[in-house]
């Protein structure tokens, strides 16, 4: 049975494993010494730009771990949006395994980081000897809430960021649903905007289990080949991880993943409308909050398991993915109609 729980409990796309076939058949140098992760990394650069330093790991926490350490010195800190993944869902791996100080602000409505709202941050405590120094902005893009930063809104922050003397680093566990939710290539908003560092995710979106690290400009000379070792994310047979990323972004198999996971999301979101649940958050992308009543709530979670979501009382979320099929979409709402038409008046 499939479910709306999560995009991570998705299959992997048949081209991947067929991929990952293909590359099982000989032997080749370990460590991502090998002309497999060579043609990833080059794949990879044709989406997000050439001047990048592009390195692949396990997975989601340890890559954003890599990818942050790789932009501070030790005094520094990383701000960040209260509800960001790096705060609310990676077990405190930031400040354990790198000593990152994290400095969160309330970004209620939409999961976004604005200027407005990371500047009372910065006025505090850049230049006070006690305390850290804010030194990276830290988003999620698709946001925690499901909601995705345009073009225009990503270039203010990071502009504004780097006025102040801060880089800017995105995880985009979710970006190929964001870059599709938006329109726009890749490089559109990740290079092109000035992001600095990028957990480029994989998982999401139809592969086995892998994420990059791309580091932007890299006159930073960020010991990233250093970074990704010491926290433990070198694969030894790094072909298995790469040649997942060459399959799913060499042609369009990113776009149909994540496309139809967007797809099967708004027709959700319609589907919602019309039995007159109002998603909380703006659905930009495959996530979908919303309040469920009470008497209906648990059965629904357990027969298609899905999640509650702790931030608002009553409230769920559902998330379609890669694999997620009309049918299935279709057989969910029948299902909620079913259990809101039998509510007492």
């Amino acid at each position: 049975m499939k479910v709306f729980g999560s995009d991570n409990y998705s299959g992997v796309h048949p081209a991947v494993l067929e991929r990952l076939a293909k590359v099982n058949s000989e032997h080749a140098v370990a460590y991502g010494d090998d002309p497999v992760t060579a043609e990833a990394i080059e794949v990879l650069r044709r989406h997000v730009g050439p001047d990048c330093d592009i390195r692949f790991c396990f997975n989601g926490t340890g890559a954003n771990i890599v990818g942050l350490s790789a932009l501070l010195a030790p005094w520094d800190g990383v701000v960040c949006a209260n509800n960001a993944h790096i705060n609310t869902d990676e077990c405190g791996a930031a400040e354990h395994m790198a000593s990152i100080k994290l400095y969160t602000v309330p970004a209620e409505v939409d999961g976004k980081l604005t200027p407005e709202l990371i500047a009372p941050i910065l006025d505090a405590y850049q230049g006070f000897e006690h305390a850290r120094q804010p030194k990276v902005v830290s988003i999620s893009n698709v946001t925690e809430y499901g909601t995705v930063y345009t073009p225009g809104e990503l270039r203010a922050l990071c502009d504004y960021a780097h006025s102040r003397g801060l880089l800017v680093h995105c995880d985009g566990a979710r970006l190929a649903n964001a870059a599709l939710s938006s329109g726009v290539p890749i490089a559109a908003i990740t290079s092109e905007v000035g992001l600095d560092a990028l957990t480029f995710g994989g998982t999401k979106n139809a592969l086995m289990g892998g994420e990059a690290v791309v580091v932007f400009n890299t006159r930073h000379h960020s010991g990233l080949w250093q970074l990704r070792k010491m926290n433990a994310q070198l694969a030894s047979k790094m072909r298995f991880v790469a040649a997942q990323f060459t399959a799913l972004y060499e042609g369009d198999l990113w776009r149909e993943c994540a496309g139809n996971a967007n797809a099967r999301a708004k027709q959700f979101v319609a589907g919602l409308k019309g039995l007159g649940v109002t998603p909380i958050y703006s659905p930009d992308a495959n996530e979908i909050f919303a309040i469920l009543p009470d008497p209906i709530r648990e059965p629904l979670m357990e027969r298609f398991h899905f999640y509650e979501w702790e931030s608002v009382p009553g409230a769920v979320r559902w998330v379609c993915s890669w694999d997620t099929t009309a049918e299935e979409v279709d057989g969910f709402l029948a299902a909620l109609k079913d259990a809101l038409d039998a509510l007492p008046d």
